[in-house]
């Protein structure tokens, strides 16, 4: 058992580490996800173009809101910021599965 606690106590100490970074980010205080902020290269506009209309409606209203607020040199009110907790990484199956096609093409040319 004493083997574990430095793991248990490092992981803690990672997630603390992650949720202090995401909000130092302060995206989160636009009420922006992460997958909000991604630099939009091929792959993640493919990935945006194959979300479903709601998740992409979503992203819009978030993105637009946040371009709104900082045109207004504001933010929201903190209890609408995006907390660690519920920021889901909506995009990260699709663009997984651009990149896993992409790279089964190029396998597919090199033949």
């Amino acid at each position: 058992m004493a083997a574990r606690a430095p793991v248990a106590a490092s992981g803690r100490f990672m997630e603390s580490l992650c949720k202090w970074y995401y909000n130092l980010a302060g995206f989160n205080k636009l009420g922006l996800m992460r997958d909000d902020t991604l630099y939009e290269n091929e792959e993640v506009q493919e990935a945006i173009r194959r979300l479903p209309p709601k998740v992409y409606d979503d992203r819009i209203f978030r993105i637009k809101r946040a371009l709104d607020l900082d045109m207004k040199k504001s933010i929201l009110p903190k209890e609408q910021w995006t907390e660690y907790e519920q920021d889901v990484h909506y995009l990260e199956p699709y663009l997984k599965e651009v990149v896993r096609e992409r790279k089964e093409q190029a396998e597919w040319q090199k033949k």
